[in-house]
């Protein structure tokens, strides 16, 4: 018998014929299924993979924690990103630090980075998702 054909009959057994397998295998070899290994190394593979998403991650929210001293000058700033009228910018610079205010969405690294920059420079908190 192949290891391929092995491989194509454990795929074909039912949870509960697979479990009775494995202990007899325990019972027949004197070892035991090395679960507490696997349970080790998921939390490594779970941060390695978030790593890599974040790594991967193309697209970025741009969002407003706090409107900063100089509301004036972030609510322009607001303005020229968002091409909002003057009330809807002073009412998206006024709920900083919610989810609704989100000065853009699906911006590229770039363009966040930049939009981050100008909020910045005139005095807000600015977080990217």
């Amino acid at each position: 018998m192949t290891n391929e054909e092995i491989i194509k009959a454990i795929e074909e057994m039912s949870v509960g014929d697979l479990a009775k397998l494995i202990k007899s295998l325990e019972e027949k070899f004197g070892v035991s299924a090395a679960a507490p290994v696997a349970v080790a190394a998921a939390p490594v593979a779970a941060d390695s993979k978030a790593k890599a998403k974040e790594e991967e991650k193309t697209s970025f929210n741009v969002m407003l924690k706090e409107s900063g001293d100089k509301k004036l000058q972030v609510i322009k700033v607001v303005r020229e990103i968002t091409n909002l009228g003057l009330k809807e910018a002073k009412d998206l610079v006024d709920k900083a630090g919610s989810p609704e205010a989100m000065i853009k969405q699906n911006a590229t690294k770039e363009d966040a980075d930049q939009i981050k920059a100008k909020l910045e420079e005139a005095g807000a908190v600015v977080e990217l998702k």
